[in-house]
């Protein structure tokens, strides 16, 4: 048989109380870091009531012909074949609302892109534009005619 002895008392004390703080502090973390990620995802562009699929979509049927055309006729003067050149533009301008919409928090894409020559001086582009928020898609077809010199 063994005695107990005052300061076994108290270590077995003092490891319990230890063990329980730091339960306690693990508990907190864990707290802290759920309210952190809620908290982060305030800011996110996810909420029903959000319009910017048709916002974004409205934007980008404007935008998407003219950069195609200021493009097409830039790389036109620098030397390219004029279907080469719209191919290039139309790319160019695909890849930049795509990244624009990654700022931005909406998915742009431009899918089944055609340039054609439908004659020595025009070029005629198509394609279909999908964009995305993860709450609403919309998908557009685009048409639209480029004339160079």
């Amino acid at each position: 048989m063994q005695l107990r002895t005052p300061q076994f008392d108290q270590d077995r004390d003092t490891g319990q109380m230890l063990l329980a703080t730091g339960v306690v502090l693990l508990m907190s973390l864990l707290s802290m870091a759920i309210f952190g990620v809620k908290v982060a995802g305030l800011t996110m562009p996810y909420e029903t009531a959000s319009d910017g699929v048709l916002v974004t979509s409205l934007e980008a049927v404007d935008a998407i012909p003219e950069l195609t055309e200021a493009r097409t006729h830039l790389w036109i003067t620098g030397g390219l074949e004029p279907l080469e050149a719209g191919e290039t533009a139309y790319q160019s301008v695909h890849d930049d609302i795509l990244h624009h919409g990654e700022i931005r928090g909406i998915e742009i894409k431009i899918i089944n892109m055609h340039v054609n020559e439908t004659s020595p001086t025009t070029l005629h582009f198509t394609g279909e534009l999908g964009i995305s928020d993860g709450s609403a898609m919309l998908t557009t077809s685009i048409s639209f005619d480029v004339v160079h010199a």
